[in-house]
């Protein structure tokens, strides 16, 4: 269920009336949701077999991986946070911060970064915890660390760095003015070259990270509607990146990349959806509210396939793999499909849902589940 936080105190009286806005807009669930589409039968092409697994414990909520290298730092919602060698899944370190966990995971290889449900952020030098913070509001983005920076996005889409080695505080951006309301979902908070790239809205803001200047904007579109649900068009995490450009998606407005050298819009298509997109040199994919996935040309925006059997099945952010499209449903079927036309080539089973994105890393796709299990898969 997709969700949405008050950026002031005036719309707490106005929530009640928006509920079944929010309901429909978002796809919760309910008496009406529709039936999920049956798995199709097909004849595999590719084998992909599992190389390790490893234990995390469970996610009741979106926590992320973070790869560096052959390393992938990860976390459970107890506060548990670990790393392990990406390749082997041998585990070199895990450590307990104390507290239940609302975003992670950051990390650069060295320090990672984990926000708890009291709004606390801790930093973990070597796997083991540094240093804490209270925040001023909640996060469920998982934070960015790089540059031994740590940087952090609230709820509101405000954005705070910290020195990675102390947790000196180093700067605060905040947008003057404000959206009246913006989703409880992980936003869009990355880096590209020496660009700290962070969605605030329906705009992609590119700011200095060594003191949080703007760089510049750009926007995939004019939210339209009659109150302020219908206008949610906040950026969902994580942005996909592609040689020079970065494509992301707008929630219900649109999907679209941006030339980081010119800092514009390369292109932009309506679909309304809540996960990110994959993309790679030549395409570009994405899911939308109803489970739709669609891939567009990454230069250009043409639309070079659409496929409808996985509706409503609560698909996955995706990921090209191995020369292959990744995404997995709420059911914990991962689907592999052909980049050039979207047909199925191979399907797995996991033990739930993911708790984030898929990632890769030396070659092996990557994906940690709500049950908590961290699978190393291999393509043959």
């Amino acid at each position: 269920m997709t969700v949405v936080h008050s950026r002031g105190l005036s719309i707490i009286g106005r929530l009640a009336a928006l509920t079944l806005a929010v309901a429909t807009v978002a796809g919760c669930s309910g008496s009406g949701k529709p039936k999920p589409s049956p798995l199709e039968s097909f004849t595999p092409s590719q084998t992909v077999r599992t190389a390790w697994t490893a234990r995390l414990g469970a996610a009741e909520g979106p926590l992320w991986m973070a790869v560096n290298g052959t390393t992938v730092s990860a976390a459970s919602s107890d506060g548990q946070v670990v790393t392990l060698d990406a390749t082997t899944g041998a585990e070199r370190s895990r450590a307990s911060v104390g507290a239940k966990l609302s975003a992670g995971t950051g990390s650069d290889g060295r320090f990672s970064a984990v926000v708890t449900t009291e709004n606390e952020l801790v930093v973990l030098d070597a796997g083991q915890p540094s240093w804490r913070e209270r925040l001023p509001g909640r996060v469920i983005t998982a934070p960015l660390v790089a540059g031994e920076r740590v940087f952090v996005q609230s709820v509101d889409r405000s954005v705070r760095a910290y020195d990675a080695t102390n947790g000196r505080w180093l700067w605060q951006y905040q947008r003057p003015g404000s959206d009246p309301l913006s989703l409880a979902q992980p936003g869009v908070l990355s880096a590209f070259r020496d660009t700290l790239v962070v969605g605030y809205s329906s705009r992609v803001v590119a700011l200095d990270p060594t003191r949080g200047a703007v760089r510049f904007e750009a926007t995939l579109g004019v939210p339209r509607g009659s109150n302020e649900v219908e206008r949610l068009a906040d950026l969902v995490g994580p942005a996909a990146r592609s040689d020079d450009d970065l494509c992301v998606r707008a929630f219900q407005l649109s999907v679209g990349c941006l030339d980081m050298n010119k800092g514009a819009l390369r292109w932009s298509r309506p679909q309304a959806g809540y996960q990110g997109v994959a993309a790679d040199d030549t395409t570009v994919v994405g899911a939308d509210s109803a489970d739709r996935l669609t891939a567009w040309r990454t230069e250009t925006g043409e639309t070079l396939w659409r496929v409808d059997r996985f509706q409503y099945r609560g698909l996955s952010t995706p990921v090209f793999w191995s020369g292959m499209v990744a995404v997995a449903d709420l059911e914990g079927q991962l689907h592999l499909l052909s980049p050039q036309d979207g047909r199925t080539v191979a399907r797995v089973s996991l033990d739930g849902a993911l708790s984030g994105p898929p990632r890769v890393a030396n070659g092996l796709l990557l994906v940690a589940t709500r049950a908590g299990t961290l699978y190393a898969l291999r393509a043959q």
